[in-house]
């Protein structure tokens, strides 16, 4: 799915933008509040805790999950991959929160799986091969999540890192970024979605190109891919996938989820053309009294013409 169409939204979502109250101007400034666990019950933020593998922030409908070991360029060692997991299953769950942005602390978004765990404590290494079962070897990515996730990629987002960007819905990308199948070098499988999600995403002939060759591949060639969908200056693509992701959260969220699980269910699980048209009915349908009719009403009044969003 490449975005490439954003240069011909720029006037709409200039429109957009500039409708926004100072409230908007703030959350430009990325003034974020204090971290939070999405897993634990939200009778008050909690406090990040040093050495925390992955810290959570949230603002309003948005949340955001940040891996926190850029010591190892954000390597995913058991404690973080479960951390990882606990994290996006809350969002998944939470009804207060319509979209979750993923990415990586210290400059890189994630750098794989931890080898350096992998060749020293295999005994206590324990990975479910039953997918159904358990989560994967870097926690989520066995996943199907309800509500859409970005990714914000800075650095490295390499082998399972890699994985993890295409957990994600969009992938919003830093000019200097570096994404690859880099563990393609020392013979680790990719068994968290890797040799899935890629063909479907890019088509088979790229993704074999990348996994078969580990070679690097940067920005610009992964927004000609399909691989990322947008490429932003280093240092914004946080604050880029925080804007994406709070205008995302704006529009009628029943009508939203049911299209993209559409999308979804007709990419990897319909058998049939029909059985994806039927899901695509069974699951619009509903919205309409629920959504359509008041979105409706608003138009006629004269709202969204000539292509606007405000």
């Amino acid at each position: 799915m490449a975005f490439q169409f954003l240069r011909t939204l720029k006037p709409v979502l200039r429109s957009f933008y500039q409708s926004k109250t100072t409230k908007q101007a703030t959350f430009l400034q990325l003034k974020l509040i204090r971290p939070f666990s999405c897993s634990e019950k939200r009778n008050g933020d909690t406090e990040a805790v040093a050495g925390q593998s992955v810290v959570s922030e949230r603002r309003g409908a948005v949340v955001t999950v940040a891996i926190n070991r850029p010591e190892v360029r954000n390597a995913v060692n058991q404690e973080t991959a479960r951390r990882l997991l606990q994290e996006l299953e809350a969002f998944d769950r939470d009804p207060g929160l319509n979209v979750a942005v993923l990415h990586g602390k210290g400059g890189n978004f994630c750098a794989g799986y931890d080898l350096k765990e992998l060749a020293n404590h295999t005994d206590s290494l324990k990975l479910e091969q039953d997918v159904t079962k358990g989560p994967g070897p870097l926690g989520p990515s066995r996943l199907q999540l309800s509500k859409p996730l970005i990714a914000a990629v800075s650095g490295f987002a390499v082998a399972g890192g890699l994985e993890l960007a295409l957990l994600a819905d969009l992938r919003v990308v830093e000019e200097s970024a570096v994404m690859g199948v880099f563990c393609r070098r020392f013979g680790v499988p990719l068994i968290d979605g890797g040799t899935v999600r890629l063909p479907r995403l890019i088509g088979l002939s790229r993704a074999l190109d990348l996994i078969l060759t580990g070679r690097p591949v940067g920005a610009h060639e992964a927004l000609a891919y399909g691989l990322a969908n947008r490429v932003v200056p280093d240092g914004q693509a946080l604050e880029v996938a925080l804007q994406l992701a709070e205008q995302i959260s704006s529009f009628p969220q029943q009508c939203l989820r049911a299209d993209r699980a559409s999308a979804v269910y007709s990419c990897y699980d319909a058998p049939t053309f029909t059985q994806a048209m039927q899901f695509e009915v069974d699951r619009g349908l509903p919205v309409v009294p629920l959504e359509s009719v008041a979105g409706a009403s608003r138009f006629s009044s004269g709202a969204g013409r000539g292509g606007t969003f405000s």
